[in-house]
């Protein structure tokens, strides 16, 4: 289920994506720490008709420094395909540096434009960056929950300042039915849930061990025994271990 958080945070935010990959980035983060993005150029954008009056423009909205939080533009970089070898890999203009280029060694499909898979990597890493100011428990939500994607490749090669959030949400139970050997004795909280989480923890034979729900969107805990068999989440978004850091 999508987290109503990131959702509304994509319609407010998506007109500021291109200005924040270029300008959110300050001296104290590790990515931009001499990075030098190349330009991605696009579609350029038609004018209004020669013969048709031209409508009064709005006023236009204030520009925002928080990083959009839909998808990436680019395919993902773990796309089936052949790939561009590395020794391939070149902007058209400007140069990668050896951070970015590491990151972007196998990842670039055929044909693609290097630049664009590397504008995917720094939007993820721009979004976590938002999230955890905003909520944390959020940003390794969206982790678990693979709701911002190739986050684990992007922090690893381009903001490796958020890899204990990685780490986290590697012990996370996002909602649906986890048994067997992925079951984890310990504390867990719901991160983002919705007003209509509920959740059940069942033993050998179908014992039902414990159960609840929650309409009021608010983080609960719960305990998994040794004795669980099954945990089943619904509308909880994610659960994330109390204590677990990697």
């Amino acid at each position: 289920m999508r987290n109503p958080f990131l959702a509304c945070a994509a319609v407010a935010l998506t007109a500021a994506v291109l200005a924040s990959c270029g300008s959110s980035a300050d001296g104290n983060d590790p990515e931009a720490a001499g990075a030098q993005r190349p330009a991605a150029s696009g579609p350029s954008v038609p004018g209004p008709s020669a013969t048709t009056p031209a409508a009064p423009a709005p006023p236009a909205a204030p520009a925002t420094e928080e990083p959009a939080v839909p998808g990436p533009s680019a395919p993902a970089a773990t796309a089936e395909g052949p790939k561009t070898p590395s020794d391939e890999i070149t902007p058209a203009t400007g140069t990668f540096t050896k951070k970015q280029k590491e990151y972007l060694e196998d990842r670039v499909p055929k044909g693609m434009d290097p630049a664009a898979v590397l504008q995917t990597g720094q939007e993820t890493c721009d979004k976590l960056r938002y999230l955890v100011k905003a909520d944390r428990d959020t940003a390794v939500g969206a982790i678990a929950t693979q709701e911002i994607p190739d986050a684990p490749a992007a922090v690893a090669g381009l903001c490796p300042q958020h890899q204990d959030l990685v780490d986290e949400a590697a012990y996370a139970y996002v909602d649906g039915t986890h048994a067997g050997k992925t079951l984890r004795p310990g504390v867990y909280r719901s991160a983002s849930p919705t007003t209509s989480c509920s959740w059940q923890i069942t033993g050998a034979g179908g014992k039902e061990l414990a159960s609840g729900t929650s309409d009021t969107g608010k983080s609960r805990k719960i305990t998994i025994p040794k004795s669980a068999r099954t945990f089943t989440s619904t509308g909880c978004y994610a659960w994330l271990a109390e204590g677990a850091k990697g």
